[in-house]
């Protein structure tokens, strides 16, 4: 802009530009592809949990501004769903704190307990707000990679210990992992809490796909292992898991001092939101078991259709144990660099795809990966699969 000195954006953000999934959305749009690249579903999740938000529209519950913390209804029914799912005990009072959506979470929870300096390792690829808010709290983000290895992608417990100094802060965690789909084992989260406690640093758990796990993965909360309950922030959210992502209901789980902590840097941010849909998503969180039976099974079917169908199109397929999404190689198909491939392929063959760089710091250690959701109507994954069936043949 003329006579400006300087450039308009923070320079900590000066990095991050318009996000690879608004890029591709647009892409998608502007194509008529089939857009595999955001990770929303194409269906509205169960009935009732959407008439219980009509209900609490109706009723005028929740169209004023909800409580700073949450409604104590949700708040209550987080609690019970810890203890009933994972023995984890929290008062709902003192140690739950409702978001909008995870993403808030991550945010909130980065700027309350980072401070200039610090470290904050996570696990790369990562979820790309994970570095935006490092960035914004001013700390410096140090990646420990993932690399694929026999047919997973795996952590490496000797290079995660390297990556810690005595400027680290705290980890943060994602399991089930988006993009890789990794499920990390209770060994290996046994492996991280014992660090966490012998290098004193808190770990920020990210676990909003807890029940999108396959195949008898077990998914184990950092916080439910020996020493951590005081020293993890443990986040997740109702979109996953109930398919209403536009609602962006999440929450936070912690001891008083650190949800006390959270709280200070979320109230600065939304405050509140999503009042009427807090009543929906308690009620949500009390659906019987075989809800989450039935969504596993369902996502478990469309996973296997997808990754199939990737195979038969020449890709290398890393069979994901959680999430709703196939990371693929494209190196069989001839190709190197994941955002060419993902810019020229709605051209090429009618669907959106992800390219893992963006996820990466070491942009080269992610060049040649791909992220496809499954998270879709099985007529479209069908459509889609013929669609890039057209690859195996050039």
């Amino acid at each position: 802009m003329a006579g400006m000195t300087r450039p308009p954006l923070n320079r900590r953000l000066a990095e991050f530009g318009t996000t690879i999934f608004a890029e591709m959305s647009a892409l998608a749009a502007r194509t008529g592809a089939i857009n595999l690249g955001q990770g929303f579903p194409d269906t509205d999740g169960p009935e009732e949990v959407r008439e219980a938000a009509v209900r609490a529209l109706r009723e005028g519950r929740g169209n004023q501004y909800p409580p700073g913390p949450g409604v104590p209804e949700l708040r209550t029914a987080i609690a019970d769903h810890q203890r009933e799912r994972y023995g984890l005990e929290y008062d709902p009072d003192a140690e739950v704190l409702v978001t909008t959506g995870a993403t808030e979470a991550i945010a909130a929870s980065l700027l309350a307990l980072v401070e200039p300096g610090d470290e904050v390792i996570a696990l790369e690829p990562y979820y790309d707000s994970y570095a935006a808010c490092v960035a914004m709290a001013g700390g410096t983000r140090v990646p420990v990679t993932l690399r694929p290895h026999e047919g997973a992608y795996v952590l490496d417990l000797d290079e995660l210990r390297a990556a810690v100094t005595d400027r680290t802060r705290l980890i943060l965690l994602n399991t089930p992992h988006n993009p890789t789909g990794t499920v990390l084992t209770r060994a290996e989260l046994t492996a991280v809490a014992e660090l966490a406690v012998e290098r004193d640093l808190l770990v920020v758990t990210d676990e909003v796909y807890e029940h999108l796990v396959f195949d008898g993965a077990e998914h184990v909360p950092l916080a439910s292992l020996p020493g951590m309950r005081e020293r993890t922030v443990t986040l997740s959210s109702a979109g996953k898991t109930f398919s209403f992502t536009g609602w962006k209901v999440g929450w936070v789980t912690a001891s008083p001092e650190l949800i006390s902590a959270v709280r200070a840097a979320k109230q600065f941010l939304t405050y509140v939101s999503s009042g009427p849909f807090q009543y929906a998503v308690a009620e949500a969180l009390r659906l019987p078991a075989a809800y989450f039976d039935g969504l596993r099974a369902d996502l478990a079917a469309k996973r296997d259709l997808l990754s199939e169908g990737l195979a038969q199109a020449g890709f290398e397929v890393y069979r994901p144990s959680g999430t709703y999404f196939v990371t693929t190689d494209i190196r069989p198909l001839g190709a190197t660099d994941g955002f060419a491939f993902c810019r020229s392929l709605p051209e090429r063959a009618g669907v959106v795809a992800i390219p893992n760089a963006v996820f990466y710091d070491h942009r080269e250690a992610g060049a040649p990966f791909v992220r496809f959701a499954f998270c879709k109507r099985k007529g479209v994954i069908e459509a889609a699969i013929e669609r890039l069936s057209v690859l195996r043949k050039r």
